[in-house]
């Protein structure tokens, strides 16, 4: 266990608190909350390095609590990981608007939960999700109007597309894209948190963060990268940090 480091787990749930106590017992030190309000004045109090947090509670919610910690010019700076338990694209849309670093469903599994919490808490900057590079097609609608650009890297939190785009930062789009070797369609809602101008001998691209992904989708996109990149957490996000 690591001295010093605190790390907040939050669930109306008794054994789900149980169990990730038990999973995060090497990461540091873990204390638990059983709702959003309690977490929020533990959070004030002991400073955790982390917040982890069921989305759906009774009261203040895990929406509510990671806006108050992320609008706290005091705790704004501690990453909060969001827990969703539905199956819903808009669940984990809920969980990005709200700000959360990261987004994982239930049931949780441990592997992936050390990796992620290890992602942020390893590194003096946070490393990007794993990856793996793609050569697909990529469907862009913003409002009424399409494009289409080529998908050159893919995580579970987002995409890099090439092409000659003009998308503004923050905007949010829909996207429709099949990996490549599989019959797997995605179309999930993406926000544009980067752009590559087109310089160097480089095309210009665009670097999306899912924010409307169900978590099947997710679980699928995660088994795909890991599968093809077994050394993946070493390589961060070449480009963009989604």
């Amino acid at each position: 266990m690591e001295s010093g480091r605190t790390i907040l787990f939050v669930d109306d749930v008794e054994m789900f608190r149980e169990l990730g106590a038990l999973f995060l017992a090497r990461a540091g030190k873990v204390v638990t909350a059983a709702d959003g309000e309690e977490a929020l004045a533990i959070a004030r109090k002991d400073r955790p390095v982390m917040i982890l947090s069921d989305l759906g509670m009774p009261g203040m919610d895990g929406t509510e609590l990671c806006a108050a910690v992320k609008t706290d010019p005091e705790l704004s700076g501690i990453p909060v990981i969001l827990i969703v338990a539905s199956e819903l694209a808009a669940d984990h849309a809920r969980a990005i608007h709200a700000g959360a670093d990261d987004v994982l469903s239930k049931p949780l599994n441990r592997v992936a939960l050390l990796e992620t919490v290890n992602r942020f808490l390893r590194f003096s900057t946070v490393r990007g999700l794993p990856r793996v590079q793609i050569d697909a097609p990529v469907r862009i609608r913003c409002g009424a109007v399409e494009s289409w650009g080529q998908a050159r890297n893919v995580s579970r939190g987002g995409l890099f597309v090439e092409g000659a785009l003009s998308v503004p930062p923050r905007t949010e789009v829909a996207l429709e894209f099949e990996l490549p070797d599989t019959l797997r369609r995605f179309a999930p809602t993406a926000r544009v948190v980067w752009l590559r101008a087109d310089q160097g001998g480089q095309m210009p691209g665009i670097g999306f963060r899912f924010v409307g992904l169900d978590a099947r989708s997710a679980r699928y996109l995660d088994d795909y990268v890991h599968e093809r990149a077994p050394v993946a957490p070493a390589v961060a996000m070449a480009e963009g940090g989604v």
